[in-house]
């Protein structure tokens, strides 16, 4: 074999291991079967800065979906806003965003006029609830309260619906 010939084959085989760690796992990446990288970038709330979040924690149909797309797809499932309640009560989010999320001592979440407008969609208030705010929220994501507690994000997508359940939008328009 040439010197031509394996200067190229060994090119071939670092450009193929450079996009397979390329591809590994934090978000918002997800890989479908071509390879192909197709899906939502996270950022903070905080300082726009971008959100690692392992791709590998969008576990359920719904989640692999707003990975994808930025949609809710439990919007308008009684279920779902039913556990996202739940969920919603359990962290006392109920404590500072009132029963509704109408506000108390924390911001309204049902709109129209938003402490941080990004949270009118769905993908802004996954952000806003997964890594929290500059103004006293801490986050609530998986492994940012303690390292094995905190909502994942399927329960995210079902506490905003509880959310959106209760507003005049949906945050998928």
């Amino acid at each position: 074999m040439g010197v031509i010939m394996r200067s190229m084959l060994l090119t071939t085989l670092l450009a193929a291991m450079l996009a397979a760690c390329n591809n590994g796992g934090q978000s918002g990446a997800a890989a479908d079967a071509g390879g192909d990288i197709k899906a939502i970038q996270f950022v903070a709330t905080q300082d726009g800065q971008p959100l690692a979040i392992d791709v590998k924690m969008f576990d359920t149909p719904a989640a692999k979906e707003f990975l994808a797309t930025g949609k809710n797809p439990y919007i308008g499932n009684e279920e779902a806003i039913k556990e996202g309640k739940k969920r919603f009560n359990l962290y006392s989010c109920v404590a500072c965003h009132g029963g509704h999320g109408e506000g108390a001592v924390g911001p309204g979440l049902i709109g129209e006029n938003f402490r941080y407008s990004k949270n009118a969609t769905n993908k802004g208030m996954f952000e806003t609830i997964w890594h929290g705010t500059n103004g006293g929220m801490g986050a609530k994501g998986f492994g940012l309260m303690a390292p094995d507690d905190g909502l994942k994000p399927d329960d995210v997508l079902k506490v905003i619906a509880f959310i959106r359940s209760h507003a005049k939008i949906t945050g998928n328009e």
